[in-house]
């Protein structure tokens, strides 16, 4: 698999969500999520991607788990910030210096390991200024605890002033097809500083595949709650997923496939490194992601998929 540098940070062109083996798309399965860990690596997959607020620390477990004796193999990321023990709609997003500092220390002990190749401020603080925040990330990275610092979900005023502190390596935001605010909130700074994006959900949370039924969601699904799979906005927003199937059909590939070789051939265009991380606990899907980096898609199928956006109904949470 062809290799990217992410501001000094070598890993794959894709890499592996993990979010979903713990929560938000219903029942994991410890085993198979293992499995499929294990796959990626095999397949050239090194960017591994997790939280500390993913199932409430399980997700870090699970991925220490299956890396204990591949650690070497990989790029392992993590993030700290969202403290939700109030629940969702009341959660803090914490940066205090002696919070960063005993947020590593937990993150390393879950995931059984000396040290975090990428680790993120998962959003942007609001018990601190952001120079404090990375202050004491930086103090993480002078101790061998961290190599290089993240930001998630920020604008080009935070990244510039983040940067200022520590050289910052990467921002992962939401990108895709139907979602593409870091082009006007951050891209400017990407560029300037030489800064790499990183999309989550880069298959607009399944929708973008043309194999979801909103209507077989689980309780533990949240995107049964989510404004753009619910009611008249998923009806509408239909047509989007019935065009990249329809590019998919003329390449004899599935629909993500489509939607991933956009996120990833969006690189020359935004004059940026990405690597998308597309999340599953399914080796079949993990599998098709993977092959999507061999499809090229033409000038007309850029021209007909880079307008969908503009289609989009309801907000993204």
């Amino acid at each position: 698999m062809e290799r990217i540098e992410l501001g000094g940070l070598t890993t794959s062109a894709q890499g592996l969500g993990c979010m979903g083996m713990s929560q938000s798309y219903g029942q994991g399965d410890w085993d198979e999520s293992i499995s499929v860990i294990h796959r990626a690596i095999e397949l050239g997959v090194t960017m591994i991607d997790t939280a500390n607020v993913y199932g409430t620390g399980h997700n870090e477990v699970l991925v220490g788990r299956a890396l204990h004796d591949r650690r070497d193999q990989v790029e392992l990321a993590t993030k700290f910030g969202i403290d939700n023990t109030m629940g969702w709609d009341n959660r803090t997003i914490h940066g205090t210096a002696g919070y960063v500092q005993q947020a590593c220390e937990d993150s390393l002990t879950r995931l059984g390991v000396e040290h975090i190749d990428l680790y993120y401020l998962h959003r942007p603080p609001q018990d601190a200024e952001i120079e404090e925040t990375v202050g004491a990330m930086a103090a993480l990275v002078e101790q061998g605890k961290v190599r290089f610092l993240g930001l998630s979900e920020v604008d080009d005023g935070l990244l510039r002033r983040a940067h200022a502190v520590h050289p910052i390596a990467a921002v992962q935001s939401e990108y895709s097809l139907w979602t593409r605010d870091p082009e006007t909130t951050v891209l400017a700074a990407l560029r300037e500083l030489g800064v790499g994006l990183v999309p989550f959900s880069p298959l607009g949370r399944g929708f973008l595949t043309g194999t979801l039924d909103p209507s077989t969601f689980g309780e533990k699904d949240f995107r049964a709650r989510n404004p753009r799979f619910v009611g008249e906005a998923a009806a509408a927003n239909q047509q989007i997923a019935d065009a990249v199937a329809e590019v998919a059909r003329r390449h004899d590939v599935a629909p993500a496939q489509i939607a991933l070789a956009w996120v990833s051939q969006r690189a020359g265009t935004l004059g940026v490194p990405v690597v998308p991380i597309p999340g599953t606990k399914r080796t079949k899907w993990l599998e098709q992601n993977v092959a999507a980096l061999d499809v090229e898609l033409t000038a007309d199928d850029l021209s007909e998929l880079d307008g969908l956006a503009d289609k989009v109904v309801g907000a993204r949470y």
